[in-house]
């Protein structure tokens, strides 16, 4: 304030300090660490009665070819189009304009590749939708990993 510096354990220790306190159950909503960032959040056991008191729609869900191609821009990226139409098997125009409008996908660039196609990445909306502050924390394949199917039963 006033272009004066605060210390950084300063700030950390506000922060904690209000995680603490809107943590209680005196209150409808907490300090969620989210997006790199941090937002005041409706805590989910209020979430119901909050949408019906402010008469709020919840979030429309995502289909599943845009779910596809949102995973496939969120562990590919930097990601052309032709690359996830490779990997989905078949157009994915309509996806990728409804992820665009969406907010959860932004174009990253341009491809040094013939006709230099746009390139694709997840957005700063991205990480706040699905709650997570970077890239590194979506699961792993590794999992969702199954055991191997067995036939019959084991013996020892």
């Amino acid at each position: 304030m006033f272009e004066a510096e605060i210390p950084v354990d300063h700030v950390v220790s506000a922060i904690y300090d209000l995680r603490k306190k809107y943590n209680q159950d005196d209150f409808s909503f907490a300090l969620e660490h989210l997006g790199g960032g941090y937002q005041f959040l409706t805590k989910p056991a209020y979430q119901t009665s909050i949408s019906i008191l402010l008469r709020q729609q919840s979030q429309k869900k995502l289909s599943t070819a845009q779910l596809e191609t949102l995973s496939i821009v969120a562990y590919k990226q930097p990601v052309t189009k032709g690359d996830v139409e490779q990997i989905r098997g078949v157009n994915s125009d309509y996806s990728i304009q409804k992820l665009l409008e969406k907010e959860l996908i932004e174009i990253k660039g341009k491809s040094e590749g013939i006709g230099r196609p746009l390139l694709y990445g997840t957005s700063q909306k991205f990480m706040e939708y699905f709650g997570i502050n970077s890239i590194q924390e979506l699961p792993q394949p590794k999992d969702f990993s199954q055991p191997e199917n067995q036939i019959g039963e084991e013996r020892d």
